[in-house]
């Protein structure tokens, strides 16, 4: 029976044509499983701030990187892990949320409208057109944004920051057990990820947790306090599941028009980025540069992001942590139902899960916010027109705290300096677009804001 077994599986995945076994690649799946199970504790805690039940979002985590990881392994065939995604979490419950007050649950419906158009796109030739016609200043510039403002959250989180009068944002108490764990998680894991130690911010989550349970939290408790449970049966996400509201959207739509758009630009590129990353490692692109079987992972992302709301969380994609499941060994789908396996498995633990404090989980989100730096090393920075506009994004996105703010400078500036020296007619259509869509914004956000007054 197992050599049965074995002999369906290899014919399923190809196994023996992609140069792997059913063993390597449940070890790397595994592998991969443990660098990313960190979402777990991290994307409930974030969506939270949009005023989402902690508890629902965790179970919506699990059972959406469950039902895309398991696509991606059957559909495409490829050894990638599939979860929401950082980054656009933060800009769904910071900027979307509490900054522009757009109810959660019609955020929702926003970001199943991006999954919607993101599958048209990719059943057909636009996602193409798209992706080449968007600008690498412009799109490194708002990944760069995004890094900057999950470090920020993971640091106020965590009372590693506190408001000043004077400087807007210090430092909190050294003497605070607080901010000591968050620093000693600052240290401990850039650490752990420079050694390459597997499934690194898990770990760090997992240590901090611990050394919690013995740090007092200044309110007569510890900073973590011990589940009641360590397993338990699963809890449907009844605080969020299904729970979209479009009609604000109908009535809304030019002021939530940026935020369509930088979600789609997520999807996009985020996929395509992780996507091309992880399969470049496997030596499987062909020499054209082509991607195997894109097309289909692409439509497992799209259906992903479009489940995801209707479970209660923000849009999925493939995650870059994939890269060390690949380095194990992995090269099909085999890995990708194995890293399934092990969110079905969370839906079990989430007591343990549920205990994890912020300064736990702040340094994790440092990690995540300084891998999407690394697309600055693509800029050169001795040419104005290329890094003024990445600058401004980021730069005016961290100091006003509004995505929207530095997305919005950024394209006005690129359009300014391709005017300026004479490149105007190699302005894309699509940036533009943009920039209608920016000033429309700004005009309906101003009347917004007056009649709020």
């Amino acid at each position: 029976m197992t050599g049965m077994w074995r002999e369906h599986l290899d014919r399923f995945f190809n196994l023996t044509a992609s140069g792997t076994t059913a063993g390597r690649e449940v070890v790397a799946g595994l592998t991969t499983f443990a660098a990313m199970v960190y979402c777990v504790a991290v994307n409930p805690m974030i969506m939270a701030e949009a005023g989402m039940d902690r508890a629902s979002v965790l179970t919506a985590t699990c059972l959406i990187a469950l039902f895309s990881t398991t696509l991606m392994g059957l559909l495409a065939n490829l050894p990638l892990g599939v979860a929401p995604a950082m980054g656009s979490n933060v800009v769904f419950a910071i900027i979307l949320v509490k900054q522009m007050g757009v109810p959660w649950q019609s955020a929702l419906a926003l970001v199943c409208l991006t999954g919607v158009i993101f599958m048209i796109m990719s059943l057909t030739r636009l996602r193409e057109r798209i992706a080449h016609d968007i600008p690498d200043t412009l799109r490194i510039g708002i990944q760069v944004a995004v890094g900057l403002v999950i470090m920020f959250i993971g640091m106020r989180n965590s009372g590693f920051v506190v408001p000043s009068p004077s400087t807007f944002v210090t430092m909190g108490p050294i003497t605070s057990p607080k901010v000591l764990m968050t620093l000693a998680g600052f240290i401990l894991t850039p650490v752990l990820v420079a050694r390459r130690v597997p499934g690194s911010l898990i770990l760090s989550i997992i240590a901090l947790t611990i050394v919690g349970l013995f740090l007092p939290d200044g309110k007569g408790s510890t900073i973590t306090r011990w589940p009641a449970h360590i397993f338990a049966l699963p809890q449907w996400p009844h605080a969020t599941a299904f729970q979209l509201q479009p009609l604000y959207l109908v009535q809304h739509i030019l002021y939530v028009l940026p935020m369509l758009f930088f979600f789609l630009c997520t999807e996009l590129f985020g996929t395509l980025a992780n996507l091309l990353g992880v399969v470049t490692a496997t030596g499987m692109v062909s020499k054209s540069g082509r991607i195997p079987r894109a097309r289909e992972a692409f439509i497992t992302d799209a259906a992903g992001s479009i489940l995801a709301p209707l479970l209660g969380t923000s849009i999925v994609t493939v995650y870059s942590e994939s890269i060390t499941g690949v380095h194990a060994g992995g090269r099909t789908g085999l890995t990708a139902l194995v890293i399934a396996g092990g969110f079905l498995a969370s839906l079990f633990l989430w007591p343990l899960f549920m205990i994890i404090p912020p300064q736990a989980t702040a340094p994790s989100l440092l990690m995540v916010g300084m891998m999407m730096f690394q697309g600055v090393r693509h800029l050169d920075l001795s040419d104005l027109r290329e890094s003024a506009p990445a600058a401004l994004t980021f730069i005016i996105a961290l100091l006003t705290g509004n995505l929207i703010n530095g997305m919005a400078i950024g394209t006005f500036s690129y359009t300014a300096m391709a005017l300026a020296t004479g490149r105007g007619r190699a302005i894309p259509p699509v940036v533009w677009g943009l920039c209608v869509i920016f000033i429309l914004f700004f005009v309906v956000s101003a009347r917004m804001h007056g009649h709020h007054a």
